[in-house]
């Protein structure tokens, strides 16, 4: 019988960015999968808040095309594709990207600025312990769920280091051990003996190698597959440079959170703060050569666009992490690493200490400049239902949060070195400020998992969503142009 009216939508299946997609029984149901059936390239779901024109704009995403020979093939594989099909568990795991470790290095951030407060009390520890513990459960969850991701998609291992929306964030589970690292050392060897301490010695070298080797590693890949255009370029492109940027920062922790000078000599204390200096300037020389690209695409191509803007806020870690790093270790190592100077010299401390606040001074007004041109750059979308710049949640957000704990470490390190209460009252007015923001992301996050905006196949997340929305853009332009010169052609023969 011939079809009345408009022809029925053939069904169709979407495929996520990693490539990934399981066979689901349509019995599954529930809060994490169930409540939505994808139908011709599109994804059909009931909305628990009822209809908004958030809610429209968000199901734009879904509209956008994969390329062409990637379209072909799905025509291809669906000829005889199901009616229809329920999102099941393997579908959002197979979802599961690297970004997601991004939130476990904001929560360990975030624990670092509440130990960094100088008005101590026992509630802000313990309120420090909790939120180093949640941590620890986010960082397994998300071990456990990217494993099950690589093990049911054979290839998306080794394919996630060759795709522009993921390779980059892969150094982002280094960072998460090193924060946690950091966080055991201020949370643990206070309440724990000798043999703890050895433990965090080992961590430390461990920790020191693995970080030099997976930045190093990542980048000699990512020049070896892919290619940036530099009208693309974010500070996103220093993030496999982080993990050198804590080395700094866990020795001071580590030196500081030891009871006395004997312990400091025990663990050797006087090589693990020169390894840490070495490393932790290896990182920031590396981001500064970044920064001056950085600083070329503002100058050529204006302010990136709305989608990768968080990003932005990357470029605020590497010097403030590194003030953090060697302010901190001046002010340690004069009574613990050196309580009788250095090679004879019992003036080596007070030197270094001098020399620490000065080169922090420096590099803290660095910092301070790259976080308020991000800042700025967030006006537009800030505003709130702005009808031409607009930003939906995304992983990437967390970049609000754990470049900015640098930030804040930063300014509480020269408060302490300097003894200005200046610095530790606008350090910790940064602290507060920084734990609403992380609640917000926190809350953001989960609200957009809730609407299926996250972990569902078809959404694709941060640089790639953006890519292929500029690519599209360009394309329909290109198009417009070539019909316009068509039609010109045709009127005036």
């Amino acid at each position: 019988m011939p079809a009345q009216g408009p022809l029925p939508r053939r069904m169709t299946r979407i495929v996520p960015e990693n490539g990934y997609e399981s066979p689901q029984s349509p019995e599954s149901s529930g809060f994490f999968f169930g409540n939505g059936i994808i139908i011709d390239g599109e994804r059909r779901r009931r909305n628990p808040f009822g209809d908004s024109n958030e809610d429209t704009a968000a199901d734009d995403t879904v509209e956008e095309q994969d390329t062409a020979a990637e379209c072909q093939q799905m025509e291809q594989q669906n000829e005889d594709a199901p009616a229809q099909r329920i999102v099941g568990f393997r579908d959002r795991v197979g979802s599961f990207t690297w970004t997601w470790f991004t939130m476990t290095m904001a929560t360990g951030g975030i624990a670092n600025v509440l130990h960094s407060i100088p008005y101590r009390s026992d509630w802000l520890k313990i309120l420090g312990v909790i939120v180093f513990l949640f941590n620890l459960v986010l960082f397994i969850l998300n071990c456990s769920l990217i494993t099950l991701r690589f093990r049911w998609n054979p290839g998306s291992f080794t394919g996630s280091f060759k795709s522009p929306s993921e390779s980059l964030f892969i150094p982002a589970c280094v960072v998460s051990v090193g924060t946690i690292l950091i966080n055991m050392s201020q949370y643990g060897i206070a309440e724990t003996g000798e043999w703890f301490q050895t433990v965090m010695q080992i961590c430390f070298w461990a920790y020191a190698v693995l970080s030099f080797v997976a930045s190093s590693g990542l980048y000699l890949i990512i020049w070896s597959t892919q290619t940036f255009p530099i009208h693309t370029m974010t500070p996103i492109w220093i993030f496999p440079a982080y993990p050198l940027l804590l080395m700094g920062p866990f020795a001071a922790n580590l030196i500081d959170a030891l009871p006395n000078s004997a312990a400091a000599t025990r663990i050797n204390s006087v090589a693990i703060t020169f390894g840490a200096l070495c490393i932790q300037g290896t990182g920031f020389l590396v981001s500064l050569m970044i920064y001056s690209a950085f600083i070329y695409r503002l100058m050529t191509q204006k302010l990136p666009r709305e989608t990768t803007r968080p990003g932005m806020f990357v470029s605020v870690g590497p010097s403030g992490f590194t003030v953090a790093g060697i302010v901190h270790l001046g002010n340690t190592v004069i009574p613990k690493v050196m309580p009788n100077g250095f090679e004879g010299n019992g003036d080596a401390a007070f030197i270094i200490k001098l020399l620490s606040d000065l080169a922090g001074l420096w590099m803290w007004g660095l910092c301070l400049w790259f976080f308020l041109v991000s800042i700025g750059a967030h006006w537009q979308v800030m505003q709130p239902r702005h009808p031409e710049h607009h930003i939906r949640f995304d992983m990437t957000w967390f970049s609000f949060v754990f470049p900015n704990t640098a930030l804040v470490t930063a300014t509480q390190a020269l408060g302490k070195s300097l003894d200005s209460n200046g610095l530790k009252i606008f350090g910790t007015v940064m602290a507060v400020i920084l734990v609403g923001v992380w609640l917000f992301v926190f809350g953001m996050m989960i609200r957009a998992f809730y609407l299926r905006r996250l972990l569902w196949p078809g959404e694709i997340d941060g640089a790639e969503a953006s890519r292929r929305r500029w690519i599209g853009k360009v394309e329909e332009a290109a198009a417009n142009g070539a019909s316009r010169l068509r039609h010109s052609n045709d009127t005036n023969p």
